[in-house]
């Protein structure tokens, strides 16, 4: 989980927002469409089973567009993959610190 800390304040360049979204990014100070993001995010990742077309309608209400919404699901969905081959597979990622 380190090196996804490291990558977020990275990208982010907000220490301060950073430390918000880890502790609880729903009371965090961002923005109507990276909550949206988010909670969509959580859903996919958490109940992919329960995804409906209101989900990515509530996307499309916070301002992304379809090519923005099959990215976020794409990405979503192979972050997942790629997390359940490594832990199928009993792999253990060095922290570089």
């Amino acid at each position: 989980m380190a090196h996804h800390r490291r990558g977020l304040r990275r990208l982010l360049r907000d220490e301060t927002l950073a430390s918000a979204i880890e502790v609880d990014w729903r009371k965090s100070t961002l923005d109507a469409k990276r909550l949206a993001l988010l909670t969509y995010v959580e859903a996919l990742t958490l109940r992919p089973a329960a995804m409906r077309r209101s989900h990515v309608q509530a996307l499309r209400d916070a301002g992304f567009e379809d090519d923005g919404i099959l990215a976020v699901a794409e990405v979503t969905a192979y972050y997942a993959y790629v997390n359940r081959i490594a832990d199928g597979l009993g792999v253990e990622f060095e922290d570089p610190e």
